[in-house]
């Protein structure tokens, strides 16, 4: 088959923006927002001053900015939303921690378990929060049983991709293939018409992570995970009405154990009285003592003690509700390089920096030039805060909160807001509502109910997905209207040399799965979908198995650490380096690619 002619102007245009979108997407320099406006401004102010009549009418600017209102758009803003519910509220919270105790029974068969509940929550939510969720609990189950985290956390992330390619809500790229060929007249696929090839391909994939990738990984002991050297100073203070008022000290050492260490007694304001065992508390004396996080807080429970820095927060300030965690500088985190002095933490979550570890040294706060000392990755930084604002911190996903002891919140509203979020899924799975419509109503009763507050739901929107989409959006009705989406297609079929329709199939899906490891997967589904449309009526085949290998292939991000926002994550996490994302994606990529595209030939009979 030869090569088509080129085609109009208009179109010749559009694909080249299009290589220019692409081009401007991987580069990290430039934030993918700014790269998202400049396609978007550019094809307005293109077709505003050079019109296009095509046959769907005349292309105007108002065109383009459809996607803002796009049902895809309100979809996975709805669901974003509604997942920031149920990580405020701690729904998930008793998963991570019944995961977490399995991890001490039984490492091997926790981790199957780790990575069949994280592909299975993922096929219903974002798998940002799950990971955010995972990341710390895996941590702190690795430190406590000696094991490296390298074969853990990468499998793990991992796993989560997988699972949200199972249903039409598992990722905002599964929508935005969804919908746009649905506005393109093929029938609308339902919440989990193309589950089972992704059940079947990824229960190959998870055995793949559970028993080979671990062994493939070399041993990665990033610092973040040196736990038992990061000991910090603080003061337990005896509260008015503590059961050990009036006994002695020898009392308290009994009940706790021989880890505390008392160094002094501080009595009124500057009395230091020896730790000798025959000395009578009083209220309001503090131990001095000196341990890591975890065993801190061991010692406030067990105590009912008021935990204090000598440059911490006032207490009073959050009452009850003080609690400590550990934030780690990653090589992604925007406190690489800033002095001590400039992090805007208190400002921007409320909390206070009391203490830094760096080069396996722990420093307080009011230590002499220490304000001055630019933080590098793997520093720790000791801060302390309300619960909720702790939270926020965790799952804004800015920073890796590595206090696994730290819980999320656990609120009676945590199971409204799972049986809101399982009616939300509910309606669109028996095509009861679609899903825009039940995530929004979701939104509205928890918003209602008090599982959400308006600024919960504001931060939980991201102008870099919502740009992106729209952009995407636009991009795929140039392509289609000008008629350039058919011409990549006879192109693609004119390379293909009268191939068999499998494997012509297979070949899509394929260049797919390189696309999206080097471009955003939303970018790649939307530009891809008209393609693959456009290929299956030129071949005079059914629509269905084409539209999915682009879905398929643009969720296949594992090979490379920019693939998927989580990537970065987990390399940060685990000090992964980039050619670990290749040694154990490129094999899955090519696992999940050959079996996908067999079940897809063999269904449709290709």
């Amino acid at each position: 088959m030869a090569l088509p002619d080129i085609p109009n102007l208009h179109a010749l245009s559009v694909l080249l923006l299009t290589v220019m979108a692409l081009f401007l997407f991987t580069r990290e320099r430039i934030p993918l927002e700014s790269s998202s406006l400049f396609v978007l401004v550019v094809l307005i102010v293109g077709f505003e001053l050079f019109p296009f009549t095509s046959p769907f009418g005349t292309i105007s600017a108002a065109d383009f900015f459809h996607g803002f209102g796009h049902e895809a758009l309100v979809a996975v803003c709805a669901l974003m939303v509604a997942g920031q519910a149920l990580v405020r509220t701690g729904a998930l919270e008793p998963v991570a921690r019944r995961l977490g105790r399995f991890w001490k029974k039984a490492p091997a068969l926790a981790l199957l378990l780790t990575l069949v509940v994280g592909a299975f929550l993922s096929a219903f939510m974002n798998n940002t929060p799950i990971v955010i969720l995972m990341l710390p609990m895996l941590i702190g189950a690795a430190i406590r049983s000696n094991r490296s985290t390298a074969g853990v956390l990468l499998p793990m992330g991992l796993a989560t991709l997988i699972g949200g390619m199972g249903t039409t809500i598992g990722t905002s790229t599964n929508l935005l293939v969804v919908t746009v060929a649905a506005d393109m007249g093929m029938e609308r696929f339902q919440m989990f018409d193309f589950l089972l090839p992704v059940l079947l391909a990824g229960s190959i994939a998870l055995v793949y992570l559970w028993l080979v990738a671990p062994r493939i990984i070399p041993d990665r002991r990033p610092p973040l995970t040196q736990e038992s050297r990061r000991m910090y100073a603080a003061q337990l203070a005896i509260r008015e009405g503590s059961a050990h008022i009036g006994k002695p000290l020898s009392a308290l050492l009994h009940k706790v154990g021989p880890e505390l260490h008392v160094q002094r007694i501080v009595r009124d304001h500057n009395l230091l009285i020896a730790p000798l065992p025959d000395v009578v508390l009083k209220t309001g004396d503090r131990l001095l003592v000196s341990d890591t996080v975890s065993q801190l807080r061991e010692f406030q429970a067990l105590l009912g003690a008021e935990l204090r820095f000598e440059s911490g927060t006032d207490p009073q300030r959050f009452g009850k509700d003080l609690q400590l965690a550990e934030v780690a500088v990653t090589l992604g985190s925007h406190l690489r390089g800033k002095t001590l002095g400039n992090v805007r933490l208190n400002e921007q979550y409320g909390l206070e920096v009391l203490a830094l570890h760096s080069a396996g040294a722990v420093k307080d706060v009011d230590a002499p030039g220490l304000l001055e000392q630019r933080l590098q990755p793997s520093d720790v930084l000791l801060v302390q805060g309300a619960a909720r604002d702790i939270n926020r911190l965790k799952v804004s996903g800015e920073l890796l909160v590595l206090d696994g002891t730290m819980d999320l919140p656990h609120t009676r509203k945590a199971p409204l807001a799972l049986a809101i979020m399982v009616g939300v899924v509910s309606l669109a799975a028996f095509d009861i509502l679609p899903i825009e419509a039940s995530a929004l109503l979701g939104v509205m009763v928890m918003l209602a109910t008090g599982c959400l507050r308006w600024r919960d739901a504001t931060n939980a929107l991201s102008v870099q997905v919502i740009l992106i989409i729209v952009a995407s959006l636009a991009l795929g009705s140039a392509l289609m209207q000008t008629g350039g989406a058919d011409w990549l297609a006879l192109v693609f079929l004119a390379l293909a040399a009268d191939a068999p329709s499998w494997l012509i199939l297979a070949g899509l899906m394929l260049m797919m799965a390189i696309l999206t490891n080097v471009v955003s997967n939303n970018a790649a589904a939307v530009i891809g979908t008209p393609i693959a449309i456009s290929i299956a009526m030129e071949l005079g085949l059914p629509l269905e198995p084409f539209v999915l290998a682009v879905l398929f292939g643009a969720n296949l991000s594992f090979v490379t650490p920019m693939a998927y926002k989580t990537n970065i994550l987990v390399m940060n996490a685990g000090g992964y380096k980039f050619i670990d994302f290749v040694r154990v994606g490129a094999p899955l990529t090519v696992l999940m690619w050959a079996a996908l595209s067999a079940i897809l030939a063999l269904s449709y009979k290709l």
